[in-house]
């Protein structure tokens, strides 16, 4: 199987489609590494006409809300795509639902792609990281490789994009939004959004409610 999905197979296939090269590799695994059924595996997930239209401007697009039961979570996205047709439509706009819904279910996630995290929350990981006792006593080198590793999979928690969609774990939302797009036929970008919690930010007082109340009846 190894030798099936070798590097020069997902080269031509990405050559061949415009798919990225980790999903040339899954579009081969998934096909015995039969080229063809890999490139029609790649077409039934909209995946490689998705890719072709990822650097054409996506201007357009629409702005979701999604308040969550109860009142306590509620989320602003926007989302882009290349006319307003696309963003009236019903799977663009099901797309807006469901990944406003993926924000509101993920309170750890604070920016769509690991690639807008700032250099400082980085270095603060990785200072953080190159401190820990586990640590200690490795040399250099692997300490350096542990390290890295550890900050790629904390930096994916905090982006929106690596998380599993929560209606289907096996996709990410990446991938949810790559396969909308090829199905939709115009590029798909999520570019921004904003989650409000309830109460997020206020200091509560705490107060003895019992002497409270004893001094109300007293009045």
């Amino acid at each position: 199987m190894a030798a099936a999905v070798s590097a020069k197979l997902v080269k031509e296939l990405r050559d061949k489609t415009g798919a990225g090269m980790m999903d040339c590799k899954k579009a081969l695994a998934a096909s015995d590494g039969d080229a063809d059924k890999a490139i029609e595996w790649l077409r039934q997930k909209g995946i490689a006409s998705a890719e072709k239209k990822s650097g054409r401007t996506a201007a357009e697009g629409a702005i979701g809300s999604y308040i969550h039961t109860g009142a306590r979570v509620g989320v602003l996205i926007e989302i882009n795509c290349e006319t307003d047709f696309v963003a009236r439509g019903e799977m663009f706009q099901a797309l807006l639902r469901d990944v406003s819904m993926q924000v509101a279910a993920c309170p750890g996630v604070e920016y769509v792609t690991t690639d807008e995290i700032p250099a400082e929350i980085r270095e603060r990981e990785k200072a953080i990281e190159m401190g820990r006792d586990d640590l200690e006593g490795k040399p250099e080198q692997m300490k350096e490789k542990i390290v890295e590793g550890r900050i790629n999979k904390r930096l994916k928690e905090l982006a929106l994009m690596e998380q599993p969609f929560i209606k289907d774990s096996s996709l990410t939302v990446a991938e949810l939004v790559k396969q909308t797009a090829g199905k939709i036929g115009e590029n798909v970008k999520v570019r921004r959004f904003t989650r409000y919690t309830l109460g997020e930010g206020i200091e509560i007082e705490e107060s003895d409610f019992a002497a409270e109340v004893a001094s109300m009846t007293q009045g």
